[in-house]
């Protein structure tokens, strides 16, 4: 089977909106990980962290999830329904971090940027036209 046929959308296949709005919205999550995880790592390095291991996993596990969505974003763009699982674990996994961050610890300005992003995520993703171009 030629490569492309596998990286691209099928002849006649279009990607619909709300997939290319979800995989936007993906990918922004992906580089606000990743910026996450460069700060947790300059202030471990320039910073007295108590815990210098705690801080670097952190920033590692941050980059594993950012590689993640990234991965798992290019997929769902190429229209490979398994490409919406991981996505959808990711984004209900967002959902009670960010509510605890925003309305638990007061911190409505980390915690509720994430929960709109993961509700919009998974609303977009089970849009009928998603799910038309998704469930094969």
């Amino acid at each position: 089977m030629p490569e492309e046929e596998i990286d691209t959308p099928g002849p006649g296949e279009v990607v619909p909106k709300e997939i290319r709005s979800a995989v936007f919205v993906i990918m922004v999550e992906a580089v606000a990980l990743l910026a996450g995880a460069a700060v947790l790592i300059i202030k471990t390095v320039t910073g007295h962290p108590s815990d210098v291991a705690g801080a670097l996993l952190g920033a590692a596990f941050a980059v594993g999830a950012a590689a993640v969505l990234y991965l798992a974003g290019r997929g769902l763009a190429r229209l490979q329904p398994a490409a919406r699982t991981p996505i959808v674990v990711i984004e209900l996994l967002a959902l009670p971090v960010s509510y605890s961050l925003a309305f638990q610890a007061g911190l409505v300005e980390y915690g509720g940027p994430i929960l709109l992003a993961a509700l919009a995520v998974l609303y977009l993703l089970f849009t009928p036209a998603a799910r038309a171009a998704l469930d094969r």
